[in-house]
């Protein structure tokens, strides 16, 4: 259907008609009595099955031309505006705007909420790429009625993959920009026919969806003063012990939330809530006799839309309550003292490698948002078949479109960038001259060459609005990049800590040759941070993460155990620095079960008194185990669902422990330092004061640390296979007071004061730290504080 173009009078478009042609009646956009340049023009709601629209040529030859009965409402077809890109409400219509440099032509589609059902198109609308086009930006411009109606683009031009071009004309795409991405409504029901791939279109936004924020205002926590709770929306309440009113969505996380804060956590870091297909890969898994999904997420579909599935309002009323329901998680995780971070992927998208589907980047512009080789071969940093080409101009600009988006529109606190390494990669067609607007002497940069001063990095570092939210990278990609401690930073970047994690498994499972390393990792890593003008809270610390074993699992295996995947053991890291205590599995001995709590106790202690960000792995609060899986990217299963029966349980034991040890780190000013620790305030320790070992044999690493709330606290770890009594401190007219033994039993493992015979508890330590000694069992840790001693007692 070929609709009459006109130009609006708003300030947005140009003044004039376009066409000098009287346009179609039905399609009535100037009411009789208001002039055609009057935005309260309606078009009709008349529907006709034919329509004869202009009769061409003259005389006998004259041929009457036909238009078919309108699928939907009529609408006022205008120019458009080539800014802002996607869709967006104004001055009573949508203006929808879309880059595509390299097609020929472009096509807006419209489609019904039974057409989408059905995979079809309901109506097509052909852009002008001489009024309907600006630059490389097609745009358009639309009044109507647009309830229940989606939309997408087609574009036309070369399909020829060796030159980098994947262009079809017969497939509607979703555009970049969507906000909300509408396809199926419940996650891991398949689409009509069993289709794991229906038809997906983005949401037409309206004037009139609001949100009470209440009030809502950025927390804007100091860094050193954060705990992140690594968490996946879905797990964290998928489980039916959760007994949420909606187990699984953004809904049932709000319902959980105190949770969180029992815990001590300000932070939680959002596994990705982007939209991506779980039915990415879906197939039979034969080994658990259910079905293989993407269950972490991470293979983005489209990046300013949150995961619809993962909403208890699904694709009702066409998206808007979904981004509600993740406004309303933020808003009241705020109101509980809570940032949100996202943990978002711009490594890679869903459309995989050249096998993969076209369903928007790849069919909108594929030389643009990819990298590529010089005959269309895709790079395959990320490892799954595709390298976003984060530094090209056109792609820098769009995450950072992104990122401001779900800052100011969704009131996020910042965002973890999964395999950031690769956001600091040359792109295609990379040269000097194309980012920097000058060539650069002896500039020979291939794609994909790691650059020092990244434009996307940059430009997100300088910008005044993501300058001032918390930016995480994971400092490492699938193509051997590893930039941990090296990170381009502009002094605002974090970095997932990987050699924290994997130092500190090493020494607290007791291998020799870690007393050193692991004590940098105790004061913030100032071998990696402090030489390049960052702080320690620049090192996010953590022991375990989403990939990887739980902390349960880390002292209860040795390899891995991924038969459950469905690849025969193969997928998943080899060298997890684990430790089984004696015994591979969960079934083992009482003693072996006991030295297991206690390691997991010594790996929070540490995460806890550690200079730097602690994160947390969500259900590792009250032990979760995965039976030793390692990779369970693809299960919607117990194994990846949090168990709140089994934190009931551990009420009174583990997480009880760590509650009261992140209270204490919070109530601590010297646990979360601005700068690293110098001699003035933190002496290393021996089992002699003053006498650090730190050869490669030692298994005992001691600190005394001042600080202004506490006094001075003393901090010791043993991780021999044999018990051993240390030498205190001296400090005259004050005694050492035990607070935290990880070799006792629960509740004496942490004595606070509503501990019952806490003070028999303390006595019974007397004639040790009477005589400035202390007792400690193998494999255990203690924090001891530093008390006036009393003369009358």
């Amino acid at each position: 259907m070929e609709l009459t173009h006109y130009a609006s009078c708003s300030s947005h478009y140009l003044p004039k008609l376009l066409s000098p042609h009287k346009p179609p009646q039905w399609w009535n956009p100037t009411p009789r009595g208001k002039s055609s340049n009057n935005w309260s023009a309606k078009p009709s709601n008349m529907r006709f099955s034919k329509w004869v629209v202009a009769a061409v040529g003259s005389g006998a030859e004259a041929e009457t031309v036909v238009v078919e009965k309108p699928k939907l409402q009529p609408f006022l077809v205008f120019e458009g505006c080539p800014a802002p890109l996607g869709a967006t409400a104004r001055d009573g219509g949508v203006n929808f705007a879309v880059y595509s440099g390299n097609a020929v032509s472009a096509t807006l589609c419209l489609i019904s909420a039974s057409d989408l059902e059905e995979d079809r198109v309901t109506e097509q609308i052909s852009l002008d790429p001489l009024t309907n086009k600006t630059g490389d930006v097609w745009h358009v411009f639309l009044k109507g009625n647009f309830e229940n109606i989606v939309y997408g683009y087609k574009f036309d031009g070369k399909f020829s993959p060796e030159e980098g071009h994947y262009y079809d004309s017969s497939r509607m795409l979703l555009d970049p920009y969507a906000k909300a991405v509408i396809s199926r409504g419940e996650f891991g029901i398949l689409g009509p026919e069993g289709n794991c791939w229906p038809l997906m279109a983005g949401m037409i936004p309206s004037s009139d969806a609001e949100f009470d924020w209440e009030g809502d205002l950025p927390l804007k926590y100091p860094q050193k003063d954060l705990i992140i709770y690594e968490m996946h929306v879905r797990g964290f309440t998928r489980h039916e012990s959760s007994r949420t009113k909606f187990p699984g969505t953004y809904h049932g996380v709000v319902e959980k939330l105190d949770h969180l804060k029992e815990l001590g956590v300000n932070c939680i870091e959002l596994m990705p809530c982007h939209e991506f297909n779980e039915l990415e890969y879906f197939s039979y898994n034969s080994v658990l006799d259910d079905y293989r999904v993407n269950f972490w997420g991470y293979s983005t579909v489209n990046y300013f839309s949150p995961m619809i599935r993962y909403s208890s309002a699904g694709i009702h009323n066409c998206g808007h309550d979904a981004i509600n329901e993740v406004k309303l998680l933020i808003r009241e995780a705020h109101k509980r003292g809570i940032e949100v971070l996202m943990d978002v992927v711009f490594n890679h998208t869903a459309e995989g490698n050249e096998n993969g589907p076209i369903l928007s980047f790849r069919g909108v512009d594929n030389s643009v948002y990819y990298m590529l080789a010089p005959k269309g071969e895709f790079y395959n940093y990320s490892g799954c078949g595709n390298t976003f080409n984060c530094n090209h101009p056109i792609v820098r600009q769009f995450i950072l479109d992104c990122l401001r988006y779900w800052v100011t529109e969704m009131h996020v606190d910042g965002f973890r960038f999964d395999l950031a390494s690769i956001m600091t990669r040359g792109s295609s067609l990379w040269d000097a001259l194309n980012v920097y607007g000058n060539p650069a002497e002896g500039d020979s940069l291939t794609t994909g060459t790691p650059l020092s001063s990244p434009p996307l990095i940059d430009m997100i570092s300088n910008d005044p609005i993501l300058r001032g939210v918390k930016l995480i990278a994971e400092a490492w990609d699938a193509g051997g990049l590893y930039q941990v401690g090296m990170f381009p930073h502009w002094g605002l970047w974090s970095e997932w800590n990987g050699k924290y994690r994997d130092i500190v498994r090493q020494f607290i499972k007791g291998s020799d040759g870690f007393s050193g390393a692991f004590a940098e990792c105790l004061c913030g890593s100032p071998n990696l941070y402090q030489e390049g003008g960052r702080k320690p809270w620049n090192s996010i610390n953590f022991v375990c993460a989403h990939d990887g074993f739980t902390l349960a699992d880390l002292v209860t295996y040795n390899k891995k155990h991924n038969n459950a995947n469905g690849e025969d053991n193969t997928d998943g890291e080899n060298h997890n620095n684990s430790w089984n205590c004696g015994q591979e599995g969960e079934f083992a001995s009482i003693s072996v079960k006991k030295l297991r709590k206690r390691q997991m106790r010594n790996f929070f202690l540490c995460l806890m008194v550690s200079q730097g960000v602690p994160m947390i792995y969500m259900g590792d609060e009250y032990g979760h185990t995965k039976g030793g899986n390692n990779n369970t990217y693809c299960h919607d299963n117990y194994m990846n669902y949090f168990r709140w029966d089994k934190k009931e349980e551990s009420l009174s034991d583990f997480f009880r422990f760590c509650c009261l040890m992140s209270k204490f780190r919070q109530e601590c000013e010297s646990l979360g330092l601005n700068d690293f620790p110098t001699a003035e305030r933190l002496q290393w320790h021996g089992r002699t004061p003053g006498m650090p070992d730190w050869s490669k044999t030692s298994r005992f690493v001691a600190f005394t640390m001042v600080d202004s709330v506490k006094g001075e606290i003393y901090v010791a770890f043993n991780t021999s296979h044999l018990p051993i009594i240390i030498k205190l401190p001296e400090r005259p007219g004050y005694r050492w007071q035990p607070l935290v033994d990880t070799s006792k039993p629960a509740p004496f493992d942490f004595l606070s004061n509503d501990v019952p015979e806490r003070d028999t508890a303390v006595k019974q330590y007397s004639q040790f730290t009477d005589a400035n000694l202390y007792p400690m069992l193998s494999y255990s840790s203690i924090i001891l504080l530093l008390c006036p001693v009393d003369e009358n007692a």
